[in-house]
Protein backbone atom coordinates (compact mmCIF):
# COMPACT_ATOMS: atom_id res chain seq x y z
CA UNK A 1 0.00 0.00 0.00
CA UNK A 2 1.31 3.27 -1.19
CA UNK A 3 0.88 5.86 1.83
CA UNK A 4 1.76 9.65 1.60
CA UNK A 5 2.04 12.87 4.44
CA UNK A 6 -0.85 14.72 2.33
CA UNK A 7 -3.71 12.85 -0.01
CA UNK A 8 -5.37 15.47 -1.39
CA UNK A 9 -9.43 14.00 -3.01
CA UNK A 10 -10.15 16.27 -5.78
CA UNK A 11 -7.99 17.47 -8.55
CA UNK A 12 -10.11 20.53 -9.67
CA UNK A 13 -9.23 24.20 -7.86
CA UNK A 14 -9.64 23.44 -4.64
CA UNK A 15 -7.04 20.25 -4.65
CA UNK A 16 -4.53 21.46 -7.23
CA UNK A 17 -4.24 24.23 -4.96
CA UNK A 18 -3.71 22.55 -1.98
CA UNK A 19 -0.95 21.17 -3.34
CA UNK A 20 0.39 23.99 -5.00
CA UNK A 21 0.15 25.93 -1.43
CA UNK A 22 1.98 23.22 0.55
CA UNK A 23 4.64 23.69 -1.62
CA UNK A 24 4.95 27.55 -1.56
CA UNK A 25 4.81 26.92 2.34
CA UNK A 26 8.01 24.84 1.59
CA UNK A 27 6.36 21.72 2.90
CA UNK A 28 8.96 18.88 2.01
CA UNK A 29 6.77 15.70 2.81
CA UNK A 30 5.25 13.68 -0.18
CA UNK A 31 1.71 14.54 -1.60
CA UNK A 32 -0.44 12.77 -3.76
CA UNK A 33 -3.68 14.17 -5.93
CA UNK A 34 -6.80 11.95 -6.66
CA UNK A 35 -8.69 13.12 -9.57
CA UNK A 36 -11.32 10.81 -10.94
CA UNK A 37 -11.42 12.32 -13.89
CA UNK A 38 -8.00 11.44 -16.54
CA UNK A 39 -7.03 15.08 -17.28
CA UNK A 40 -4.10 17.53 -15.45
CA UNK A 41 -6.31 19.56 -12.85
CA UNK A 42 -7.87 22.50 -15.41
CA UNK A 43 -10.13 25.50 -14.60
CA UNK A 44 -13.73 24.82 -14.73
CA UNK A 45 -15.48 28.38 -15.34
CA UNK A 46 -14.72 28.85 -18.49
CA UNK A 47 -15.59 25.25 -19.59
CA UNK A 48 -19.80 27.15 -19.87
CA UNK A 49 -17.84 30.21 -21.45
CA UNK A 50 -14.67 30.31 -23.70
CA UNK A 51 -14.54 26.74 -23.90
CA UNK A 52 -18.26 25.71 -25.16
CA UNK A 53 -18.00 28.65 -27.62
CA UNK A 54 -14.74 27.04 -28.99
CA UNK A 55 -12.64 30.46 -28.31
CA UNK A 56 -10.18 28.75 -25.50
CA UNK A 57 -8.95 25.29 -26.55
CA UNK A 58 -8.28 22.74 -23.14
CA UNK A 59 -4.00 23.75 -22.83
CA UNK A 60 -4.94 27.22 -21.83
CA UNK A 61 -7.22 25.90 -18.89
CA UNK A 62 -4.70 23.74 -17.23
CA UNK A 63 -3.83 25.37 -14.24
CA UNK A 64 -0.27 24.18 -14.45
CA UNK A 65 1.60 22.44 -17.53
CA UNK A 66 2.34 18.18 -16.22
CA UNK A 67 6.11 19.45 -15.61
CA UNK A 68 4.82 21.77 -13.15
CA UNK A 69 3.63 18.77 -10.83
CA UNK A 70 6.63 16.60 -11.76
CA UNK A 71 9.19 19.23 -11.23
CA UNK A 72 7.64 19.81 -7.42
CA UNK A 73 6.95 15.97 -6.93
CA UNK A 74 3.44 16.02 -6.60
CA UNK A 75 2.31 12.32 -7.54
CA UNK A 76 -1.19 13.06 -9.90
CA UNK A 77 -3.19 10.15 -9.52
CA UNK A 78 -5.87 10.25 -12.38
CA UNK A 79 -9.26 8.70 -13.71
CA UNK A 80 -9.62 7.15 -9.92
CA UNK A 81 -12.55 7.41 -7.74
CA UNK A 82 -12.34 7.15 -3.80
CA UNK A 83 -14.99 4.99 -2.51
CA UNK A 84 -14.05 5.21 1.18
CA UNK A 85 -12.37 6.51 3.65
CA UNK A 86 -11.01 4.67 7.36
CA UNK A 87 -10.13 7.48 9.45
CA UNK A 88 -9.00 5.19 12.25
CA UNK A 89 -6.43 3.70 9.75
CA UNK A 90 -5.97 6.56 7.72
CA UNK A 91 -6.67 5.77 4.22
CA UNK A 92 -8.90 5.85 1.68
CA UNK A 93 -10.06 2.98 -1.09
CA UNK A 94 -10.01 3.16 -4.62
CA UNK A 95 -11.84 0.12 -6.14
CA UNK A 96 -10.40 -2.77 -4.21
CA UNK A 97 -6.79 -0.55 -3.01
CA UNK A 98 -6.19 1.66 -0.14
CA UNK A 99 -3.74 4.99 -0.22
CA UNK A 100 -2.45 5.64 3.32
CA UNK A 101 -2.19 9.79 4.50
CA UNK A 102 -1.24 11.48 7.09
CA UNK A 103 -3.49 14.50 6.40
CA UNK A 104 -6.11 14.07 4.14
CA UNK A 105 -7.67 16.90 2.24
CA UNK A 106 -10.98 16.51 0.68
CA UNK A 107 -11.65 18.60 -2.05
CA UNK A 108 -13.86 16.54 -3.77
CA UNK A 109 -16.79 19.51 -5.66
CA UNK A 110 -19.82 17.84 -6.63
CA UNK A 111 -21.74 16.57 -9.59
CA UNK A 112 -24.57 18.09 -11.15
CA UNK A 113 -28.06 17.78 -9.58
CA UNK A 114 -30.34 16.10 -11.57
CA UNK A 115 -33.91 16.38 -12.24
CA UNK A 116 -36.61 14.31 -10.52
CA UNK A 117 -38.73 13.42 -13.58
CA UNK A 118 -38.20 10.54 -16.49
CA UNK A 119 -36.31 11.15 -19.38
CA UNK A 120 -32.90 11.77 -18.51
CA UNK A 121 -31.29 8.82 -20.33
CA UNK A 122 -31.75 9.98 -23.64
CA UNK A 123 -28.75 11.22 -25.36
CA UNK A 124 -28.70 14.87 -26.03
CA UNK A 125 -29.59 15.42 -22.31
CA UNK A 126 -26.05 17.04 -21.11
CA UNK A 127 -24.85 18.88 -17.93
CA UNK A 128 -22.33 21.10 -17.76
CA UNK A 129 -19.19 20.21 -15.00
CA UNK A 130 -16.55 18.61 -16.82
CA UNK A 131 -14.30 18.66 -20.04
CA UNK A 132 -16.26 15.58 -21.12
CA UNK A 133 -19.59 17.06 -20.74
CA UNK A 134 -18.79 19.82 -22.55
CA UNK A 135 -17.18 18.14 -25.04
CA UNK A 136 -19.61 15.81 -25.73
CA UNK A 137 -21.98 18.40 -26.29
CA UNK A 138 -19.87 20.40 -28.74
CA UNK A 139 -19.37 17.35 -30.89
CA UNK A 140 -23.52 17.49 -31.32
CA UNK A 141 -24.02 21.14 -31.86
CA UNK A 142 -23.66 20.86 -35.86
CA UNK A 143 -26.79 18.65 -36.06
CA UNK A 144 -28.49 20.93 -33.26
CA UNK A 145 -30.77 23.57 -34.24
CA UNK A 146 -33.38 24.06 -30.97
CA UNK A 147 -31.83 23.64 -27.22
CA UNK A 148 -33.41 24.30 -24.25
CA UNK A 149 -31.72 24.81 -20.84
CA UNK A 150 -33.56 23.76 -17.73
CA UNK A 151 -32.41 26.42 -14.58
CA UNK A 152 -32.16 30.21 -14.85
CA UNK A 153 -28.77 30.29 -12.49
CA UNK A 154 -25.21 31.18 -14.25
CA UNK A 155 -23.91 28.04 -15.53
CA UNK A 156 -27.37 28.08 -17.61
CA UNK A 157 -27.82 31.91 -19.02
CA UNK A 158 -24.02 31.33 -19.73
CA UNK A 159 -24.32 28.18 -22.02
CA UNK A 160 -27.43 30.10 -23.20
CA UNK A 161 -25.25 33.00 -24.13
CA UNK A 162 -22.93 31.05 -25.78
CA UNK A 163 -25.48 28.90 -28.06
CA UNK A 164 -27.46 31.94 -29.05
CA UNK A 165 -24.01 33.31 -30.59
CA UNK A 166 -23.23 29.63 -32.49
CA UNK A 167 -26.79 30.78 -34.16
CA UNK A 168 -29.04 28.10 -31.90
CA UNK A 169 -32.50 28.91 -30.90
CA UNK A 170 -32.60 28.91 -27.06
CA UNK A 171 -35.15 28.23 -24.64
CA UNK A 172 -34.28 28.75 -20.73
CA UNK A 173 -36.80 27.15 -18.32
CA UNK A 174 -37.18 28.53 -14.80
CA UNK A 175 -39.46 27.54 -11.92
CA UNK A 176 -38.91 30.87 -10.46
CA UNK A 177 -40.66 33.87 -11.80
CA UNK A 178 -36.96 35.47 -12.39
CA UNK A 179 -33.93 34.43 -13.43
CA UNK A 180 -30.94 34.17 -10.72
CA UNK A 181 -33.64 34.57 -8.32
CA UNK A 182 -31.64 32.71 -5.67
CA UNK A 183 -28.29 34.44 -5.70
CA UNK A 184 -29.54 37.79 -6.90
CA UNK A 185 -31.98 40.97 -6.23
CA UNK A 186 -34.61 41.89 -8.70
CA UNK A 187 -32.88 44.97 -10.76
CA UNK A 188 -30.07 42.31 -11.69
CA UNK A 189 -32.73 38.93 -12.73
CA UNK A 190 -34.83 41.85 -14.93
CA UNK A 191 -31.71 43.40 -16.78
CA UNK A 192 -30.66 40.53 -17.33
CA UNK A 193 -33.97 38.51 -18.97
CA UNK A 194 -34.17 41.56 -20.77
CA UNK A 195 -30.47 41.00 -22.74
CA UNK A 196 -31.16 37.33 -23.05
CA UNK A 197 -34.46 38.08 -24.75
CA UNK A 198 -33.11 41.24 -26.98
CA UNK A 199 -30.18 38.39 -28.43
CA UNK A 200 -33.40 36.12 -29.25
CA UNK A 201 -33.61 33.83 -26.49
CA UNK A 202 -37.24 32.24 -25.15
CA UNK A 203 -37.09 32.65 -21.44
CA UNK A 204 -39.83 30.50 -19.98
CA UNK A 205 -40.48 31.60 -16.31
CA UNK A 206 -42.30 30.19 -13.69
CA UNK A 207 -42.28 26.62 -15.65
CA UNK A 208 -42.31 23.44 -14.10
CA UNK A 209 -40.20 20.33 -16.14
CA UNK A 210 -42.45 17.17 -15.94
CA UNK A 211 -39.93 14.75 -18.19
CA UNK A 212 -37.78 14.84 -20.93
CA UNK A 213 -39.58 13.43 -24.51
CA UNK A 214 -37.48 11.27 -26.79
CA UNK A 215 -37.58 9.08 -29.81
CA UNK A 216 -35.56 5.58 -30.47
CA UNK A 217 -32.57 6.60 -27.87
CA UNK A 218 -32.56 10.84 -28.87
CA UNK A 219 -33.73 13.79 -27.02
CA UNK A 220 -36.96 15.37 -28.63
CA UNK A 221 -38.07 18.12 -26.42
CA UNK A 222 -38.93 18.75 -22.44
CA UNK A 223 -42.94 18.20 -21.60
CA UNK A 224 -44.04 20.96 -19.07
CA UNK A 225 -46.24 20.16 -16.01
CA UNK A 226 -49.39 21.77 -18.40
CA UNK A 227 -48.20 18.76 -20.55
CA UNK A 228 -46.73 21.17 -23.46
CA UNK A 229 -43.53 20.11 -25.16
CA UNK A 230 -41.10 22.44 -25.78
CA UNK A 231 -39.38 20.62 -29.08
CA UNK A 232 -35.59 20.18 -28.38
CA UNK A 233 -32.63 19.00 -29.91
CA UNK A 234 -30.57 19.10 -27.23
CA UNK A 235 -31.23 19.65 -23.29
CA UNK A 236 -28.90 21.40 -20.93
CA UNK A 237 -29.63 20.89 -17.39
CA UNK A 238 -28.18 23.47 -14.84
CA UNK A 239 -30.09 22.87 -11.81
CA UNK A 240 -26.88 23.06 -9.03
CA UNK A 241 -24.75 20.33 -7.46
CA UNK A 242 -24.50 17.93 -5.21
CA UNK A 243 -21.59 17.98 -2.83
CA UNK A 244 -19.37 14.90 -3.05
CA UNK A 245 -18.97 14.55 0.43
CA UNK A 246 -21.01 10.72 0.70
CA UNK A 247 -17.86 8.70 1.70
CA UNK A 248 -16.45 11.12 4.71
CA UNK A 249 -19.85 10.99 5.92
CA UNK A 250 -19.68 7.34 5.62
CA UNK A 251 -16.73 7.49 7.75
CA UNK A 252 -18.40 9.27 10.54
CA UNK A 253 -17.88 12.78 9.58
CA UNK A 254 -20.64 15.53 10.61
CA UNK A 255 -22.79 16.80 7.74
CA UNK A 256 -25.17 16.54 5.26
CA UNK A 257 -25.73 19.65 2.46
CA UNK A 258 -21.87 19.19 2.54
CA UNK A 259 -19.46 18.41 4.78
CA UNK A 260 -19.28 20.52 8.36
CA UNK A 261 -15.33 21.90 8.46
CA UNK A 262 -14.90 24.52 11.48
CA UNK A 263 -12.78 28.29 11.07
CA UNK A 264 -9.43 26.06 9.83
CA UNK A 265 -11.07 23.85 7.51
CA UNK A 266 -10.81 20.96 9.39
CA UNK A 267 -13.87 18.12 10.03
CA UNK A 268 -14.64 15.92 12.60
CA UNK A 269 -12.79 13.45 11.60
CA UNK A 270 -8.98 13.65 13.16
CA UNK A 271 -6.34 14.61 10.73
CA UNK A 272 -8.98 15.11 7.68
CA UNK A 273 -9.54 18.72 6.48
CA UNK A 274 -12.09 19.90 3.52
CA UNK A 275 -12.23 22.56 0.79
CA UNK A 276 -14.32 23.61 -1.98
CA UNK A 277 -17.43 23.37 -2.88
CA UNK A 278 -18.39 20.59 -0.77
CA UNK A 279 -17.28 22.50 3.06
CA UNK A 280 -19.87 23.75 4.52
CA UNK A 281 -18.56 26.63 7.00
CA UNK A 282 -19.47 29.33 8.87
CA UNK A 283 -18.77 32.42 7.03
CA UNK A 284 -17.96 36.10 8.36
CA UNK A 285 -19.62 37.54 5.08
CA UNK A 286 -22.84 35.73 5.65
CA UNK A 287 -23.09 36.81 8.84
CA UNK A 288 -21.71 33.27 10.66
CA UNK A 289 -24.77 31.34 8.78
CA UNK A 290 -23.21 28.09 7.56
CA UNK A 291 -23.28 27.97 3.67
CA UNK A 292 -21.26 26.37 1.05
CA UNK A 293 -19.63 28.24 -1.72
CA UNK A 294 -18.97 27.06 -4.88
CA UNK A 295 -16.56 29.50 -6.28
CA UNK A 296 -12.98 30.01 -7.68
CA UNK A 297 -11.92 32.39 -4.72
CA UNK A 298 -13.76 30.06 -1.83
CA UNK A 299 -11.37 26.68 -3.62
CA UNK A 300 -8.23 28.91 -3.50
CA UNK A 301 -8.51 30.64 -0.15
CA UNK A 302 -9.87 27.63 1.77
CA UNK A 303 -6.98 25.39 0.18
CA UNK A 304 -4.09 28.03 1.16
CA UNK A 305 -5.66 28.04 4.62
CA UNK A 306 -5.70 24.32 4.74
CA UNK A 307 -2.00 24.52 3.29
CA UNK A 308 -0.98 27.14 6.51
CA UNK A 309 -2.19 24.39 9.05
CA UNK A 310 -0.62 21.42 7.58
CA UNK A 311 2.60 23.13 7.49
CA UNK A 312 2.31 24.81 11.03
CA UNK A 313 1.80 21.51 12.75
CA UNK A 314 1.68 21.47 16.32
CA UNK A 315 2.51 25.39 16.80
CA UNK A 316 0.60 27.92 16.77
CA UNK A 317 -2.50 27.57 14.40
CA UNK A 318 -2.54 30.22 11.41
CA UNK A 319 -4.93 32.81 11.21
CA UNK A 320 -8.63 31.03 10.23
CA UNK A 321 -10.13 31.69 6.62
CA UNK A 322 -11.42 34.58 6.30
CA UNK A 323 -11.95 36.05 2.62
CA UNK A 324 -14.09 38.72 0.95
CA UNK A 325 -16.09 36.04 -1.55
CA UNK A 326 -15.68 37.07 -5.24
CA UNK A 327 -17.23 35.73 -8.20
CA UNK A 328 -17.90 36.60 -11.53
CA UNK A 329 -19.86 35.54 -15.05
CA UNK A 330 -19.49 36.52 -18.82
CA UNK A 331 -22.40 36.69 -20.86
CA UNK A 332 -22.43 37.96 -24.13
CA UNK A 333 -20.36 41.93 -23.84
CA UNK A 334 -21.25 41.87 -20.17
CA UNK A 335 -19.12 41.27 -17.48
CA UNK A 336 -20.27 41.07 -14.15
CA UNK A 337 -18.29 41.05 -10.95
CA UNK A 338 -19.77 40.15 -7.36
CA UNK A 339 -17.70 41.05 -4.17
CA UNK A 340 -19.43 39.59 -0.97
CA UNK A 341 -22.96 37.62 -0.30
CA UNK A 342 -26.25 39.52 -0.75
CA UNK A 343 -27.90 36.99 2.02
CA UNK A 344 -30.27 38.31 4.11
CA UNK A 345 -30.38 41.41 2.37
CA UNK A 346 -33.04 43.65 3.39
CA UNK A 347 -32.38 46.98 0.90
CA UNK A 348 -30.71 47.37 -2.49
CA UNK A 349 -29.44 50.21 -3.98
CA UNK A 350 -28.79 50.67 -7.62
CA UNK A 351 -26.06 52.78 -9.18
CA UNK A 352 -26.03 53.44 -12.47
CA UNK A 353 -28.56 53.22 -14.98
CA UNK A 354 -28.80 49.19 -16.13
CA UNK A 355 -29.92 50.96 -19.53
CA UNK A 356 -26.14 51.85 -20.53
CA UNK A 357 -25.53 48.50 -19.81
CA UNK A 358 -22.89 49.66 -17.07
CA UNK A 359 -24.48 49.81 -13.23
CA UNK A 360 -23.87 48.26 -9.81
CA UNK A 361 -26.48 46.85 -7.59
CA UNK A 362 -24.95 47.34 -4.15
CA UNK A 363 -27.22 45.22 -1.30
CA UNK A 364 -26.94 46.41 2.09
CA UNK A 365 -28.36 44.27 5.83
CA UNK A 366 -28.85 46.73 8.79
CA UNK A 367 -27.48 49.29 6.79
CA UNK A 368 -24.32 47.93 6.44
CA UNK A 369 -23.06 46.97 2.91
CA UNK A 370 -22.47 43.60 2.48
CA UNK A 371 -22.36 42.81 -1.10
CA UNK A 372 -21.94 44.35 -5.03
CA UNK A 373 -23.37 43.05 -8.28
CA UNK A 374 -21.33 45.13 -10.80
CA UNK A 375 -22.28 44.96 -14.77
CA UNK A 376 -19.18 46.38 -16.54
CA UNK A 377 -18.72 48.34 -13.85
CA UNK A 378 -14.79 47.00 -12.74
CA UNK A 379 -14.23 50.49 -10.96
CA UNK A 380 -17.32 50.33 -8.47
CA UNK A 381 -16.06 46.58 -8.18
CA UNK A 382 -12.59 47.10 -7.01
CA UNK A 383 -13.70 49.83 -4.46
CA UNK A 384 -16.89 48.28 -2.97
CA UNK A 385 -14.80 45.85 -1.83
CA UNK A 386 -13.45 47.74 1.10
CA UNK A 387 -17.56 49.04 1.89
CA UNK A 388 -17.64 45.40 2.20
CA UNK A 389 -14.53 44.56 4.26
CA UNK A 390 -15.40 47.67 6.13
CA UNK A 391 -18.88 46.43 7.16
CA UNK A 392 -19.19 50.52 6.02
CA UNK A 393 -23.30 51.89 6.50
CA UNK A 394 -22.94 55.03 4.00
CA UNK A 395 -26.07 57.37 3.12
CA UNK A 396 -28.06 55.13 0.39
CA UNK A 397 -27.92 58.81 -1.38
CA UNK A 398 -24.38 58.95 -1.94
CA UNK A 399 -24.00 55.20 -2.70
CA UNK A 400 -26.24 55.78 -5.51
CA UNK A 401 -24.39 59.06 -6.69
CA UNK A 402 -22.16 57.73 -9.76
CA UNK A 403 -20.26 60.86 -9.31
CA UNK A 404 -19.84 59.62 -5.87
CA UNK A 405 -15.90 57.78 -5.38
CA UNK A 406 -16.85 54.73 -3.52
CA UNK A 407 -13.74 54.22 -1.68
CA UNK A 408 -14.23 57.68 -0.08
CA UNK A 409 -17.26 56.19 1.44
CA UNK A 410 -15.24 53.85 3.65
Amino acid sequence: MNRYDVVIVGAGHAGAQAAIALRQARFSGSIAVIGDEPDLPYERPPLSKDYLAGEKPFERLLIRPAAFWAERDIVLLLGLRVTAVDAQAHTVSIGEDAVGYGHLVWAGGGSPRRLTCEGQHYSGVHSVRTRADVDVMMGELAATRRVVVIGGGYIGLEAAAVLTKLGKHVTVLEAQDRVLGRVAGEPLSRFFEAEHRSHGVELRLGVLVAGIEGKGERVTGVRLSDDEIVPADMVIVGVGIVPEVAALIAAGAEGGNGVNVDRHCRTSLPDVFAVGDCALHANDFADGAPIRLESVQNANDQATCVAKMIVAGDTDEPQPYHAVPWFWSNQYDLKLQTVGLSVGYDQTVLRGDPATRSFSLVYLRGGHVIALDCVNATRDYVQGRSLVMAGSSPDPARLADTGQVLKELV
